[in-house]
């Protein structure tokens, strides 16, 4: 693992220049702003390539376990209790193990995928769709049923403290477009147009190893002018293995820059907190950090998100 000399951090936004970049990607992902967003850079021609990426059939999963105890990072963790179960008369007849579930989708512990209703940003949705459409029944436009077919392509695992010679970046640390392109370089891979793109900084690493911390506070994500390099290449899909946003925010009045320009400006899905402690070992022994990438949100029509286990398929 060779260290990366990284350059001096990139700089705090104001509003205005965040404003700026927010239009320009605005403009620049005009071609997303169909009913499905950047989805709609998965054709069939791209999913058919991504099958492709297949050589060893061996499969990963890139989603953390379900947490049910609360921690810093987890203060409402999901719910499971057992709804029936057999008695000591199971040693004959037919009886059923039976359970229930629920959690709060969008918190900071376990794995989930954002759909596009979930960024409302001065009064609108992505595509300028009305917040209103946002009701206490549920979203009427833009829900996760937008990805009900499943989402598969080609996925790349960009790691970025394997690019500096780190186990994990601190919290509060940047990934800037030149760490993604370095990253490119030093894994001899190239993120094309469709790709469903995971960032790695190392979130889980650190939360295994030293524990949950409040993660609301302080954590390492993308910086949003690396925003850019998403842009350029047409990515489909965006996931990393903390919140994507860097806390605390590198962006004056927003407090979820990565989350406004990637979901409300080029209509990405993001995946929020999974892992790739698994993934990033199997990628360095076999040489290669692209594979076909299966992810299957619930249905749950009129959600503005879904627990999710994205499996890699190498």
């Amino acid at each position: 693992m060779a260290a990366h000399a990284r350059p001096a951090g990139p700089p705090r936004l104001t509003a205005a220049e965040f404003d700026v970049l927010y239009r320009r990607l605005l403009s620049r992902a005009a071609w997303a702003r169909g009913g499905r967003g950047a989805l709609e850079a998965l054709t069939p021609a791209r999913v058919l390539a991504a099958t492709r990426e297949v050589r060893t059939g061996r499969t990963v999963t890139l989603a953390a376990p379900v947490e049910t105890l609360p921690g810093p990072d987890n203060p409402e963790p999901a719910r499971h209790r057992m709804a029936g179960q057999p008695g000591d008369d199971a040693s004959s007849g037919l009886h059923f193990a039976r359970d229930s579930f629920a959690m709060n989708v969008h918190g900071d512990a376990d794995s989930h995928l954002d759909a596009l209703c979930h960024v409302i940003y001065n009064g609108t949705l992505h595509g300028g769709v009305s917040a209103s459409t946002v009701t206490p029944g549920g979203a009427e436009a833009l829900s996760v049923d937008v990805a009900r077919d499943g989402i598969v392509g080609r996925g790349v695992l960009l790691d970025i403290p394997r690019l500096r010679g780190v186990p994990w970046l601190e919290p509060g640390d940047h990934v800037s477009a030149g760490d993604l392109t370095a990253a490119e370089t030093a894994q001899h891979v190239h993120v094309g147009e469709g790709d469903l793109l995971f960032v790695r900084v190392g979130h889980r690493r650190r939360r295994n190893e030293l524990g949950a911390w409040h993660a609301a506070d302080a954590r390492a994500g993308l910086h949003p002018c690396a925003m850019e390099f998403l842009a350029e290449r047409r990515v489909a899909v965006l996931g990393g293995d903390g919140n994507n946003d860097t806390a605390p925010s590198s962006t004056e009045g927003v407090g979820f820059p990565v989350h406004v320009l990637a979901i409300h400006a080029m209509g990405l899905h993001l995946l929020d907190y999974l892992q790739f402690e698994d993934l990033a070992p199997v990628c360095e022994s076999e040489g290669r950090w692209s594979f076909l990438c299966v992810i299957a949100p619930l249905r749950l029509p009129d959600a503005t998100g879904s627990p999710v286990n994205p499996v890699a398929v190498l």
